[in-house]
């Protein structure tokens, strides 16, 4: 196949991936908030304290394994794919086997860490859906090398629908059974296993005509595969882990440092749960910079290694300037209209002030996504790595400086704090290794002014309407078309100011996920602004 159809080929493959990764993650944004509205706070905060247990297991396993396992599969002959595909199966079992002994024999203790004994069984539960992430990685990396993304799209998408599905439909009859909220908890984690195991099975009936070569010999030595697999799966997973790493600090000290600073148990779990709407709203915020990670990057790290045609370059300042701007805006947008997004979505306006600064994560975290993966592009993953760890580090320490003053305020900001520390380094980073200017200083201009003019008037109209158009409604109906109007509205505004701006250009909007509507609506508005010049 010539360049042309290759570049073509990928292309195809990324953008269908890219489809099959928005629509995971929104599912994992949306499902949170009618689950929440069905067990309340407390059964909120008793799903979020286990969840990112077993979600690390299966990011690191059955999404970065699964890279590795397609870039060792790309870059060496057919007659050694056998070989590879058995031992990393072999190396992926064992982590997966280990992963399940830590959660089942381990959870009385896990969960005593965390203040709960109760959540033992949930942990219980979840610990079988690791035991499936060997085969996942295993198979999703095996179609990726040969850049067939169609069964693995397919598995992604089958296994958060199964997911969401029995998460809500079986927490729906628990409840309605009068069932305890742990039971909840229980079924919810049954989700990701019955998710899990439909995916195994729908890549296997994909994988059954492409076994043959499994029996052919190979001189492949083992740890040379192992190596490799370890420092590539951990390399690409880092910073999609780190937001759950940074909930799994929140699981072992928010509860039991709110609970240490004098307030009842069934309050300090209500308190947990309130923050944890916060990981909802900052998920959907960093969808873009998902998308754009998913689709742009890859074309960084690919034309970094050709010569001729687009340069690198203006991928990168595409990737950073786009994500930038829709994470701004975002969390501009959600600071002014917080109260009535969350008592649309979660039934009340408590903590909105911790809330507003929980969401200001989504900036960091969608700068984080695509500079990390950019990074890796041009093979630098150690100093990244090592970066966010640090942030780790200052999680933690914040955590347990800012908690017993401010409450789950204290634990907002500290994720703030751990997320910026390591943005920070990481341009620092990135301008010593890649001497590139993201954005000229006229683009961050427009992007504060129009956030600005947003602000404003989102912020007046979420005024008006609360106290004096929707007043008469019931607070959370009102709450819900102030929230509808002002969004929109807000939008708007937004939107109509950088397409005036072309701080962005119509055909860079051409480039990105989903831009071809961008790019005709800042045509219009800068065609009828011509207009009103003649």
């Amino acid at each position: 196949m010539n360049n042309e159809g290759t570049m073509k080929s990928f292309m195809k493959g990324a953008v269908l991936l890219t489809i099959a990764g928005f629509i995971v993650k929104l599912l994992s944004a949306v499902y949170r908030v009618p689950f929440q509205n069905l067990v309340g706070d407390k059964g909120f905060y008793i799903y979020q304290q286990v969840y990112p247990f077993v979600a690390i297991f299966g990011i690191w396993t059955s999404y970065g394994f699964a890279v590795a396992v397609s870039k060792l599969l790309a870059d060496t002959g057919r007659q050694e794919h056998g070989t590879i595909l058995r031992v990393a199966f072999m190396y992926v079992a064992a982590i997966s086997i280990s992963g399940f002994v830590l959660l089942f024999f381990g959870a009385e203790l896990l969960a005593g860490w965390m203040g709960d004994a109760q959540l033992d069984r949930l942990l219980k539960v979840g610990a079988f859906s690791v035991l499936l992430m060997a085969p996942l990685a295993i198979l999703k990396g095996y179609f990726q090398s040969r850049n067939d993304m169609v069964p693995v799209a397919y598995a992604q998408v089958m296994e958060q629908g199964f997911r969401v599905s029995i998460i809500l439909i079986g927490t729906w009859i628990v409840i309605s059974s009068g069932l305890s909220l742990y039971a909840a908890g229980q079924m919810a984690m049954l989700g990701a296993v019955i998710g899990g195991l439909g995916a195994v099975v729908l890549l296997l009936v994909y994988f059954r005509s492409h076994s043959d070569f499994l029996k052919q010999p190979s001189q492949m030595r083992t740890w040379p595969i192992i190596k490799e697999m370890t420092a590539v799966s951990l390399s690409v997973s880092m910073s999609s882990l780190i937001l759950l790493l940074f909930q799994l600090v929140d699981s072992f000290t928010v509860f039991r440092l709110l609970e240490e600073s004098g307030i009842s148990r069934l309050a300090a779990m209500e308190q947990k749960g309130i923050y944890d709407r916060g990981q909802p709203l900052v998920q959907f915020g960093i969808l873009i910079a998902t998308s754009l990670t998913l689709a742009i990057v890859p074309l960084v790290a690919r034309t970094s290694k050709k010569n001729g045609g687009r340069p690198p370059e203006i991928y990168a300042r595409l990737a950073f300037r786009v994500s930038f701007l829709f994470a701004f805006a975002a969390a501009a947008g959600l600071t002014f209209v917080m109260p009535y997004v969350n008592e649309t979505l979660f039934q009340t306006r408590e903590q909105s002030g911790a809330l507003i600064i929980f969401s200001w994560q989504i900036v960091w975290m969608s700068l984080l996504l695509i500079m990390t993966a950019m990074l890796h592009g041009l093979g630098k993953v150690r100093v990244p790595a090592l970066l966010l760890v640090s942030g780790l580090v200052v999680k933690v320490v914040s955590n347990l400086l800012l908690l017993p003053i401010w409450g789950v305020m204290g634990a907002a900001i500290a994720g703030n704090v751990g997320l910026a520390v390591i943005v920070a380094g990481l341009l620092l980073y990135f301008k010593k290794v890649w001497p590139l200017q993201f954005a000229p200083i006229s683009y961050y201009g427009w992007l504060f002014g129009a956030a600005a003019a947003m602000s404003a008037v989102v912020l007046s109209w979420s005024i008006l309407a609360d106290s004096y158009l929707f007043d008469s409604l019931s607070s959370r109906l009102g709450a819900a078309l102030t929230t509808a109007t002002a969004i929109p509205l807000g939008a708007l505004v937004f939107m109509s100011l950088i397409g005036k701006s072309r701080i962005i250009t119509e055909k860079e909007w051409y480039i990105i996920p989903f831009g071809r509507k961008l790019a005709g609506l800042q045509l219009a508005i800068n065609s009828k602004k011509k207009g009103e010049k003649r």
